[in-house]
C-alpha cells in the first residue's frame, strides 16, 4: 500500500502490537515515576518512557490519527499542571517551615514515622519526593510528546 493511500500509518500488525503494548508502557512509566525516590529512576525517566509510548503510537498510526485523541492543547495543559504542582509543593514548604522545598510530609500521619530518612521497603517514605516526581513526569511526558508531535506535523507538511 502506498504512503498516500495508507495515510502515514503502518501495517495492521504494527498498529495492533502498538495498541497492545501501549498500556503496559504507560504502567511501567508510572512505576518508574512512583519508585523514583527508592530506585534509579524518577520523574524525568518515567516521563520519557511515557512520551516514548505516545511516539510509538505516532509512528504506528500517523500524526493525524493520534492528534484526534491527544491534542497539543491538552499536552500544554498537562505540562502546565506539572509545573504548577512542582512550584506549589515548593512554596507550601516555604510557608510551613520557612524553607523552600521543605519536606513537610515526612512524619505526617499519612506518611508515618520515618526514623532515619527513606526506607527502601516503604513506598510512601519519600515525603514530598513522589509528588515532585509525578509533577516532573507530567511535565517531561507532555513536553517531549509535544516536541515529537510538532516534528511529525512539520515532516508531514513537507510532503
Amino acid at each position: 500500500m502506498s504512503e498516500e493511500k495508507n495515510n502515514g500509518r503502518m501495517s495492521i500488525i504494527v498498529r495492533t502490537i502498538a495498541s497492545s503494548v501501549f498500556p503496559f508502557i504507560v504502567i511501567f512509566s508510572f512505576y518508574i515515576i512512583m519508585h523514583g525516590h527508592l530506585t534509579p529512576g524518577g520523574g524525568f525517566q518515567g516521563g520519557s518512557v511515557a512520551a516514548s509510548a505516545i511516539v510509538m503510537l505516532i509512528a504506528a498510526y500517523g500524526y493525524r490519527k493520534v492528534d484526534e485523541r491527544v491534542k497539543e492543547n491538552s499536552l500544554a495543559c498537562i505540562e502546565s499542571i506539572g509545573a504548577i504542582i512542582f512550584v506549589a509543593v515548593a512554596f507550601v514548604g516555604l510557608f510551613m517551615a520557612a524553607s523552600f522545598m521543605y519536606n513537610f510530609l515526612v512524619g505526617s500521619p499519612f506518611f508515618g514515622e520515618i526514623p532515619h530518612g527513606g526506607n527502601t521497603g516503604i513506598l510512601n517514605s519519600g515525603g514530598i519526593l513522589p509528588i515532585l516526581n509525578i509533577a516532573v513526569g507530567l511535565k517531561v511526558m507532555a513536553g517531549l510528546s509535544a516536541v515529537v508531535a510538532v516534528m511529525a506535523l512539520s515532516a508531514g507538511e513537507k510532503k
